[in-house]
């Protein structure tokens, strides 16, 4: 039976973690010295909390997750004070696994309001916006940043020190080599890019006029056979460069591993799905 405060009497809890008095702790959990767990919190039978833990309010932990475990990086040494941030609102489902970061006072944070489903991996140093969706099976490796309201597909692999762009769509068991800018769709193996997101894009509110300026973005960036930087030369002189369309330009300027292919150019091993053009805004 569950005590009166909570916390599972098999559960071994240290005297230091500090627990609000209205977080949930299941059976035969372990949460250790360094673990701060916010206000109706829930943490499942069989999870380990070790080192740097901070779970927000009303997070919900699956049965048998790890949090805050050794990073697999042979840089780390032990004894680093580095940890795990997750958000108010997260659920992380069964049997996930979240390391901490490689380097002092560093953390991998998981953001507000995201899904990680069960079996997931995501590696030291990661950074998750909020409102990310990871399915079953995906593997995040080390220093990867994914943006807000991204979904990754399950069995999804990614090559570490690769982003994803907010509201991207990721097709499941891809394999991500290179950077997927925001608002756009990709599958594969490698992943390419076969449309804007119109539908995350609907679903999140964004105005059909914005939509129709990204898929106009999307066809100079992914269908015109220009280069990247000259097809980014033409979507600034052909298209007002703000909002959503500044987004995009801003992720691609900003990328060190450059871009995803497009899926009709022969970079990806996918039949292409259908054009922009064809899709409702």
């Amino acid at each position: 039976m569950t005590a009166p405060d909570g916390i599972h009497p098999t559960a071994v809890v240290d005297p230091k973690a500090r627990v609000a008095a209205s977080a949930r702790i299941g059976a035969f959990a372990v949460i250790g010295p360094e673990v701060t767990i916010g206000a109706d919190a829930e943490i499942g039978h069989h999870c380990v909390l070790e080192g740097r833990v901070e779970i927000g309010e009303r997070a919900r932990i699956g049965h048998g997750t790890i949090l805050g475990g050794r990073p697999q990086d042979l840089k780390f040494k032990d004894g680093t004070p580095s940890g795990v941030r997750v958000g108010a609102d997260t659920a992380i489902r069964e049997y996930v696994t979240v390391h901490r970061a490689t380097h002092a006072e560093e953390w991998t944070e998981i953001g507000a309001g995201c899904l990680i489903m069960a079996m997931s991996h995501v590696a030291h140093d990661c950074r998750l916006g909020d409102g990310v969706i990871v399915i079953n099976y995906a593997g995040i490796t080390g220093h990867c940043q994914i943006g807000d309201r991204a979904t990754i597909g399950g069995l999804v692999g990614m090559v570490p020190f690769t982003r994803i762009g907010p509201y991207a769509y990721v097709g499941g068991c891809s394999k991500i080599l290179h950077d997927i800018p925001p608002f756009v769709l990709v599958d594969g193996n490698p992943a390419a890019a076969h449309a804007i997101n119109v539908v995350g894009l609907r679903r999140a509110g964004m105005k059909p006029a914005d939509r129709r300026l990204l898929q106009d973005a999307f066809r100079l960036l992914y269908r015109s056979g220009l280069a990247t930087p000259r097809a980014v030369e033409r979507i600034r002189q052909e298209l007002p460069v703000t909002g959503p369309v500044a987004e995009l330009l801003d992720f691609i300027a900003g990328s060190r591993r450059g871009i995803c292919g497009s899926a009709q150019s022969g970079t990806a091993a996918v039949d292409a799905a259908p054009s922009p053009e064809s899709e409702p805004v």
